[in-house]
């Protein structure tokens, strides 16, 4: 398989678009570089249940394979209520609203930039 290398924000914006297609909920792409090494930029979104969680995290992961870009690590089991794809310079978090209300990244990572919201 050949490997695709994107600009961190234009693969962040499109795992935005991948999400969204799926009907993902409350989409924020945060820009934590100026707070982190970690990462540049975080997506946080959320599904209506554990089924949509896999659903969004699905779809992300094969369409950005498809074109060669494949994550570094991932976490989140078939029925967990959070998914992580860390793809290096942006980390994806897809959440059932009750987890992610319960975790709060977007408080966590209060000083971020955001760069898109999606209500």
């Amino acid at each position: 398989m050949r490997r695709c290398y994107l600009e961190s924000i234009d693969l962040a914006k499109r795992i935005v678009e991948l999400a969204s297609d799926k009907l993902a909920e409350n989409t924020v792409l945060l820009d934590v570089r100026a707070l982190t090494t970690i990462a540049d930029y975080f997506v946080i979104c959320s599904g209506g249940s554990d089924r949509q969680v896999r659903a969004i995290s699905r779809q992300i992961q094969e369409s950005l394979g498809d074109a060669g870009v494949t994550p570094l690590h991932g976490e989140g089991e078939a029925d967990s209520n959070w998914i992580l794809l860390d793809y290096g310079s942006v980390i994806v978090h897809v959440f059932t609203p009750e987890e992610r209300d319960y975790y709060k990244l977007e408080r966590l990572w209060g000083q971020a930039v955001p760069v898109v919201k999606i209500q």
